[in-house]
């Protein structure tokens, strides 16, 4: 029998009551049966600072180790002014640095969000897939994953109540899984 395909996933979210952070939590009850989805929190992930490369903070540490030994990554991202949130971004920065040490490298990966708004986060999405080409990663196009009007498909308690939208997550998952499966084959 394979080993499962490992994803880890991340909100770039800091807020406890985050939307895509819900959307995130959703996502680890719809992977498919020949998956794992682990969650890293980036709270604590300090300011990006290069003086600091040399001696890492040990949550920056933490966080590449976590990327380094996973077989795929999925990023789930609010939008903030059109784009993504410096939260997010910080963190990305640290854990493709310092240069020739892009923990992303040749990773398959997922993107996902979620909004209160009508567009569910489609251009922080956009500029992120931006990024995901510099790191050298491997997106997955199909299918995306827009979350309109979460405000609507979370309850009081942040729990996923849409089945539409749960549907799209797991084909996201399904997706993310056997390019993650196609990409190994051909490395291998």
């Amino acid at each position: 029998m394979d080993k499962p395909i490992n994803i880890l996933g991340f909100a770039g979210s800091l807020r406890k009551g985050s939307y895509n952070k819900a959307l995130l939590r959703a996502a680890t009850e719809l992977v498919p049966k020949d998956a794992t989805l682990e969650i890293f929190d980036l709270e604590g992930i300090p300011p990006f600072n290069q003086d600091l490369e040399p001696s890492m903070p040990d949550k920056v540490k933490e966080f590449k180790r976590e990327i380094k030994l996973a077989d795929a990554i999925l990023i789930v991202t609010p939008e903030h002014n059109y784009s993504i949130p410096g939260v997010l971004k910080n963190a990305i920065d640290w854990a493709s640095r310092p240069y020739g040490d892009n923990s992303f490298e040749g990773k398959p990966a997922a993107v996902m969000s979620a909004s209160p708004g009508m567009l569910g986060g489609a251009r922080a999405q956009y500029h992120l897939r931006q990024v995901l080409v510099f790191l050298d990663m491997h997106p997955i196009n199909r299918p995306e994953v827009f979350v309109t009007l979460a405000n609507q498909k979370f309850d009081e308690k942040g729990i996923l109540t849409d089945e539409k939208t749960k549907e799209f997550i797991k084909g996201l998952l399904e997706a993310l899984t056997a390019w993650t499966k196609r990409l190994k084959l051909i490395v291998n």
